[in-house]
């Protein structure tokens, strides 16, 4: 069960660095790429089973109200990213303001998980 949980949570890692690499990356002419919006799938996916992990786990406590935050952040991320992956795939601008919520929100959520 430790190794399944670390490789849950290495790849909700690699998720994040996707997501917030990219947007470094494409600062200058934000964008939303696809593999941003499945990153925030895969960040979904594998936190919503570390959770499941650890309520089965006996003797440990999550804390519901951190979770539930970090999953709203993840959704908005996830929404965002699933919106201007829409508007890539058809050619039109994406929006400042979209692209720099989908890397800033990333990055609220990862500040959340490590300072909270």
């Amino acid at each position: 069960m430790d190794f399944l949980f670390s490789l849950m949570l290495f790849l909700h890692f690699v998720g994040l660095a996707v997501i917030i690499g990219t947007w470094i990356f494409t600062m200058k002419r934000p964008t939303v790429t696809v593999g941003q919006f499945w990153s925030a799938i895969v960040m979904l996916l594998t936190g919503l089973a570390m959770v499941a992990m650890r309520e089965m786990q006996e003797g440990f406590e999550v804390n519901h109200m951190k979770i539930g935050i970090k999953l709203v952040i993840l959704l908005v991320v996830a929404v965002a990213a699933f919106i201007g992956m829409r508007k890539t795939k058809r050619g039109e601008p994406v929006s400042t303001g979209l692209a720099h919520a989908v890397g800033g929100m990333a990055l609220i959520n990862a500040a959340v998980a490590v300072f909270w």
